[in-house]
């Protein structure tokens, strides 16, 4: 299924930081976890190092919930994941995370 995020979605998820991401554990309950992401296109992509039960969660049952909030607002995804684990690809994603998160590239994003 591919959905088409409308320009205010486009807007609200590059102007604004942190992501909470809900999974599904081995038992049937619900795992959150606070994470970075980019919006690419109308995708989403999260990175995660291997071992964290977050993307251990995608890897065994893709379904997936994420909510961005600025506090008052918010937007909420869900659908399935990619799982892609080219180190090459992870490397220039968490890049642009990272860059994305500089103190003073958040800061530009607030005016």
């Amino acid at each position: 299924m591919s959905t088409t995020f409308s320009d205010e979605v486009r807007a609200f998820l590059d102007a604004h930081g942190d992501a909470t991401v809900a999974t599904i554990d081995p038992d049937g309950a619900p795992h959150h976890a606070l994470v970075w992401y980019l919006r690419d296109g109308d995708e989403i992509v999260l990175n995660s190092a291997v071992g964290r039960r977050w993307p251990a969660n995608l890897v065994r049952d893709g379904r997936v919930s994420v909510v961005v909030s600025d506090g008052g607002s918010w937007v909420g995804l869900r659908g399935t994941v990619q799982v892609i684990d080219d180190p090459v690809v992870a490397l220039g994603d968490i890049t642009a995370m990272a860059e994305r998160y500089d103190p003073a590239n958040l800061e530009a994003r607030k005016t």
